[in-house]
């Protein structure tokens, strides 16, 4: 259903300040999307910060030039958060995503609004402008330009052309339907160049990322008569490599394309222990529902989920769930 922004617009019209916040560890969309609603906001003569629980990763950095996204607990103290007329979260509805900005969120007197495309959600205490439907979190917020009717500027239709981009895989998931490529279609218009922004994301890895991809999918082994594909990656791997925890974005898809395979799930072991799991589906699978099932999340063909540790123990659980789901045995002692 679409969503109805009359009320979004009212909000944003009645108050002057603003926070805008994403998930921990931000991918593409929800750097690209909280980008480009400060944008709009900002074409709307509003003040408005960008503070988010996690630094942006280094890849990303080229979205945010000049340095205005502030993490939590750094430049930014939760008091200092807590300022402003209203709270907008963009790209979760989950407070497992939040981290420390959960903390603004439960202690601020500003109004709280979502802006999410995930069908797992929350109740944070604000009101969502919620579209499962959606590619990604930055379609929604290019559907609030229109709403608005605003156009966006070269570097606002760059950042949400790339938040869509990533969120379909450069537009080879299924969530990349008419309505995505109509949307990417009018930032072109507006100046986003395709393959500039590819050959920021895709063409400038690291030597470190290079070695941290061969150690992961060394690894990577198929259960469920082929049909599942995984693979870990421990806090000893990033050390001997030299990479870093970014680095490990899309090496869950690397998996899917294993002839045969259905789904597949990588594990990554965390400074505190705790073990990060992304899961993928190419088929009518939830991996939502299994994400749920470890109280994390996302949509039906690309979720996440944090399990406590050891490595071990967190991959039996994924496996069995997964083998419930596909109705198979999977091997647990691999």
């Amino acid at each position: 259903m679409p969503i109805a922004w009359e009320e979004l617009l009212e909000i944003v019209n009645a108050n002057q300040r603003f926070v805008i916040s994403t998930h921990v560890r931000p991918d593409g969309d929800a750097i690209g999307s909280a980008m480009g609603m400060a944008g709009l906001l900002e074409q709307l003569g509003k003040d408005v910060r960008i503070v988010n629980p996690s630094a942006t990763p280094d890849h990303l950095k080229f979205l945010d030039p000049e340095g205005r996204i502030q993490k939590i607990g750094g430049v930014a103290s939760v008091e200092a958060a807590c300022d402003t007329d209203v709270h907008l979260i963009v790209d979760t509805s989950a407070w497992g995503q939040l981290q420390d900005i959960g903390k603004v969120l439960q202690q601020t007197s500003a109004k709280k609004v979502v802006v999410d495309h995930h069908v797992s959600s929350d109740d944070l205490g604000a009101i969502e402008f919620k579209d499962p439907t959606a590619a990604a979190a930055g379609v929604l917020v290019v559907e609030f330009f229109r709403f608005c009717e605003r156009t966006p500027s070269e570097s606002e239709a760059t950042v949400l052309f790339t938040a869509i981009a990533t969120d379909t895989g450069w537009f080879r998931f299924p969530n990349a339907d008419a309505r995505t490529l109509r949307t990417v279609a009018w930032l072109i218009e507006c100046g986003a160049q395709p393959s500039i922004i590819y050959r920021e994301l895709y063409e400038r890895s690291s030597l470190a990322k290079l070695k941290l991809q061969a150690v992961a999918l060394g690894r990577a082994e198929v259960t469920c008569d082929g049909r599942l594909a995984h693979t870990y990656v421990k806090q000893q791997d990033f050390r001997d490599t030299g990479s870093h925890p970014a680095d490990t974005e899309d090496l869950v898809n690397s998996c899917l394309v294993i002839q045969g395979v259905e789904a597949a799930f990588i594990l990554v072991e965390q400074p505190d222990g705790r073990i990060k799991a992304s899961l993928r589906s190419r088929t009518g699978l939830s991996v939502a529902a299994i994400a749920e099932s470890f109280g994390g999340g996302g949509h039906r063909q690309a979720a996440g989920a944090m399990l406590p540790g050891p490595l071990d123990s967190a991959m039996s659980a994924i496996l069995l769930a997964f083998g419930d789901a596909l109705g198979c045995a999977p091997a647990t002692d691999e």
